[in-house]
């Protein structure tokens, strides 16, 4: 029999993507799936839409929490799989990514994460980038090398089970947090070629909207880990900061630009 897979999705007031999030999940070819999700007491009519798939999860709730990393933690508690990935509630997985990651960990044991390619889409689901998806390692992580697409991550549950949970104080950065600390265990290996998932870009994505919490947090993951204060991956803090508001300006001209293109058609 197939190993068991647990999919966790935290979410909150993400009604306009929530549907589309669940049915790429439901959708996959992959046999055996233990799908939770986790909302965090949505106003938005989230919860109808999880009734609407309730017979098709293995738990789901909808009580107020504290915040993201709080949600991802309490569906790994309750995962019974023996490998997980959490996919958030505005992104999507596209077709045959969980079988073809459940295979590369099978076929290879001593690995304890995969990951593969990643596009960004807008609200609209347009296609509109390509996650910089690399190989990376442990030393590589520590000098900010991250290059991996939490959304088209997966990893075994015994390895969690050493490094978890989630560190609840970071709010953007926990990911990083944890790759670092899966990175020091086990191999964390990139396969490229077909898209695993899809990040979802918009204006009220934490991407945009707290774009800068971001590098603070993943400097504390340096200092934790014996890093120096003349490492690469401080100099690159220093200059994203000079260079953020830039990155963002762009961003989010180019998301007016697509809105208002969609407005014309």
């Amino acid at each position: 029999m197939p190993p068991l897979i647990s999919i966790v999705t935290p979410s909150f007031n993400q009604a306009p993507f929530l549907r589309r999030t669940i049915e790429s999940v439901l959708s996959q070819d992959y046999p055996r799936i233990e799908y939770i999700l986790i909302d965090g007491g949505s106003t938005d009519g989230s919860r109808a839409i999880i009734e609407d798939y309730a017979d098709r999860l293995a738990h789901w709730e909808s009580l107020p929490d504290q915040g993201q990393t709080d949600a991802i933690n309490k569906g790994f508690a309750r995962a019974t799989g023996k490998y997980l990935a959490w996919l958030n509630s505005d992104d999507v997985y596209q077709p045959g990514a969980l079988s073809e990651a459940v295979d590369y960990l099978e076929q290879h044991p001593e690995v304890g994460m995969v990951y593969g390619e990643c596009t960004f889409i807008d609200a609209q689901d347009r296609v509109i980038g390509r996650f910089p998806a690399a190989q990376t390692d442990y030393q590589r992580l520590r000098r900010g090398y991250v290059h991996i697409p939490q959304q088209a991550s997966f990893f075994r549950a015994d390895l969690w089970r050493q490094v978890g949970p989630l560190d609840p104080s970071f709010y953007f950065a926990m990911d990083y947090d944890l790759w670092v600390r899966l990175a020091r265990e086990a191999p964390l290996v990139y396969l490229p070629g077909r898209a695993w998932a899809s990040f979802r870009l918009h204006g009220d994505a934490k991407t945009i909207a707290a774009d800068a919490r971001c590098w603070p947090e993943m400097l504390r993951v340096h200092y934790r880990e014996g890093g120096s204060p003349l490492a690469p991956i401080v100099l690159k803090y220093q200059v994203r900061k000079l260079i953020a508001p830039l990155i963002n300006w762009r961003r989010r001209r180019k998301f007016r630009s697509h809105d208002e293109a969609l407005d014309q058609t």
